[in-house]
């Protein structure tokens, strides 16, 4: 079986579990967990989006909904659309940054916000149940066209104070990999608005994927070629429903995907509102430096964006994220954004009047290692817990997203997969040999 559900929405493969029946118990079930209202509706640009999206309006308008429809489009854009207006729910059509066969839902609720635990629940057992109450009305749902969200979407990030106030550039040459997906109008829409001369190196909208669309460096190598062909400024590279943003420096080399909550938050606190920061708990520590610099705290959350943007939410926060490339600012919406973060960081760059390379080179440095271990059936997590609080006893311990042990300039974080019998060990210390003894020591624990 190759269907996922989870707190990320629904996943599955073309030719097997993802069928129209399976869609559309979906879109019923989640219908009927919402009070009345219209839908907004998105998809990434995969060529069985249309088909999806063809099957997720009728069977809408079938429990009576008026749906939304955007067409192409980012995930941060289905959710900034339902945010800010009167929808009471959002469905994105994308499976992230999974391969071709690939496709799914993510479901928002009428903040734009994913779906909690809580809301998720009822709508599994919606479905399980076949509890869809449709329309007994001759006349289905509407279906409203929108043809402007990718302007609204700019237009918003360009009215950002941070954007706003620095200079526009100088026709510097960028580099876009949009993996040929929701990104590809937006993206260089948004730089082109902001003075640079945008190169398209993957941004047909086609929705034919150039390579593996993980945006990770070992996927991008054709992004790194093409900034150095190009003497570019920089290489932007985005997910096929673009909420994390990836950037190259002028030498095409990856700055790294922690980096790029990083730099927005650097951005944010010398261009922007001030205050209070949220990363999860396998986020570089270079963001809670940042934060302190400024008179502000990091507040540390449970892997998975609902569980920042909703720890962001309590504590007033004014700028979030992960260290996958995901930025959460919430002066434009409350959800992952390439877009935002892409505004944010040329902020600053353009401000300060420097190159991505310098603007690295300032901030704090660590090394991170990530691995994972294959567990064994019938694992013993529990133990694993217990040993791991007291083999780092002397750290600051957290234990609400597996086991997070901090020192002053290094951290360890072990959790299980959510989705898979794995063990996920991150650690991050002042040089790469201090973080493997790190995993090392965590290692030891596991096997003995």
């Amino acid at each position: 079986m190759s269907f996922i559900r989870s707190i990320s929405g629904l996943r599955a493969t073309l030719g097997d579990d993802l069928t129209p029946s399976l869609v559309a118990d979906y879109a019923l079930g989640f219908a009927a967990i919402l009070p009345p209202g219209p839908i907004v509706l998105g998809r990434d640009g995969r060529p069985s989006g249309l088909w999806i999206e063809h099957v997720v309006v009728g069977a809408l308008r079938a429990a009576g909904r008026t749906v939304r429809v955007l067409g192409m489009a980012t995930t941060p854009t289905v959710q900034l659309m339902t945010e800010h207006s009167d929808a009471v729910g959002g469905i994105a059509i994308t499976a992230s940054h999974n391969p071709a066969p690939w496709n799914g839902l993510k479901f928002l609720d009428e903040g734009g916000v994913f779906l909690d635990a809580t809301a998720n629940s009822k709508l599994w057992s919606a479905v399980d149940q076949r509890s869809f109450p449709l329309s007994a009305d001759q006349q289905s749902g509407n279906i409203e066209l929108v043809d402007d969200a990718a302007e609204l979407h700019i237009d918003r990030v360009l009215d950002l104070d941070a954007v706003r106030s620095a200079p526009k550039a100088n026709g510097e040459r960028v580099v876009v990999d949009a993996v040929n997906c929701s990104g590809s109008f937006i993206v260089p829409a948004l730089l082109e608005a902001l003075g640079y001369t945008v190169i398209r190196l993957f941004a047909d909208g086609s929705g034919v994927f150039p390579h593996v669309p993980e945006p990770i460096s070992e996927n991008l190598t054709q992004l790194g070629d093409a900034v150095r062909e190009h003497a570019a400024a920089f290489g932007v590279a985005v997910d096929p429903d673009a909420d994390r943003l990836v950037l190259f420096d002028e030498t095409g080399t990856p700055i790294g995907e922690e980096r790029t909550i990083t730099l927005a938050t650097e951005a944010v606190m010398a261009l922007g509102t001030r205050g209070d920061v949220v990363v999860n708990y396998s986020t570089t520590r270079a963001v809670d430096d940042i934060a302190v610099e400024h008179g502000y705290v990091t507040h540390r959350a449970a892997v998975g964006e609902i569980n920042v943007v909703r720890m962001m939410q309590r504590v007033n926060a004014v700028i979030g994220g992960e260290g996958s490339g995901g930025v959460i600012y919430p002066a434009c919406h409350a959800g992952r954004d390439s877009i935002v973060g892409l505004g944010l960081i040329t902020a600053l760059l353009r401000h300060r009047n420097t190159t991505l390379g310098q603007a690295c080179a300032k901030l704090p440095q660590y090394e991170m290692v990530k691995t994972k271990i294959d567990l064994p059936q019938g694992f013993d997590l529990e133990s694993l817990r217990l040993s791991v609080v007291t083999s780092f006893s002397d750290a600051t311990l957290s234990t609400d997203d597996g086991v997070h042990a901090a020192w002053p300039d290094r951290w360890v974080h072990v959790r299980a997969s959510n989705t898979e019998p794995i063990m996920r060990i991150i650690a991050e210390a002042p040089s790469r040999d201090e973080a493997n003894e790190l995993v090392s020591r965590v290692r030891s624990l596991i096997n003995g």
